[in-house]
């Protein structure tokens, strides 16, 4: 009896050992394969390929950070795949709670560095359940977080997954007052997640000024591309 018990307890820990990874895998999109363990990519250029706006106002973003995980993947601005971000010569893990939504970015658009920005496409947090790694979602924006990344402008759009019981708020103010405590959660969650006092947040704008902010990094990205 006690030799059984030893062989299933050895048989459970060599099933999480050789599991180990599985916190930080995640499934690819239909369409995505994997170019090695740290890049997939697809038949699309993600940056490129995709306009960041739908003719009903909805938008596109690319999901690199499915919800609830915490591998940081990132699109590659100059080749269009996507990579797992390295921080200190490792994979980077993000030492906090999972994302609060699926974290990605949005498809040519760009917040240039000399005009206050990190040079990169905008940021977008598509509220809902997780989609695979690499997704292009339809989204609806509801607002904008403003956060302040080392002096640098690093806000993030607040979108909500069309399946999501959120769907029902189409503004930040609905958002807020429909679903009490979720834009607290979300605010608080950037805030802290690089560790106090990394990130500043400064509160929400609207759906409208989103949207503008869209069409302008939008235009920033043709004028320059």
């Amino acid at each position: 009896m006690k030799r059984n018990c030893a062989v299933i307890l050895l048989g459970c820990t060599f099933v999480l050992a050789r599991g180990a990874v599985a916190p930080y895998a995640a499934e690819l999109a239909v369409g995505l394969n994997h170019v090695d363990q740290y890049t997939i990519a697809g038949a699309k250029h993600f940056v490129r390929d995709f306009e960041p706006l739908n003719s009903d106002g909805t938008v596109n973003a690319i999901v690199e950070i499915p919800t609830g995980t915490t591998a940081k993947w990132e699109v590659s601005k100059s080749d269009g795949q996507m990579r797992w971000e390295f921080q200190q010569g490792k994979p980077r893990i993000v030492q906090y709670l999972g994302y609060p939504g699926n974290y990605g970015m949005l498809p040519q658009t760009l917040l240039a560095s000399d005009k206050g920005g990190d040079g990169d496409p905008l940021d977008v947090i598509v509220l809902g359940d997780a989609v695979p790694r690499g997704s292009v979602v339809r989204a609806q924006v509801v607002g904008i977080l403003k956060l302040f990344d080392g002096g640098e402008v690093d806000d993030k759009i607040i979108a909500i997954h069309d399946k999501s019981p959120l769907a029902e708020a189409f503004d930040i103010d609905e958002l807020r007052t429909m679903y009490p405590g979720v834009l607290e959660i979300v605010e608080t969650w950037f805030e802290n997640y690089k560790g106090p006092g990394k990130l500043i947040a400064d509160g929400y704008e609207n759906r409208a000024e989103a949207i503008r902010q869209i069409k302008a990094a939008h235009a920033e990205y043709r004028r320059r591309n």
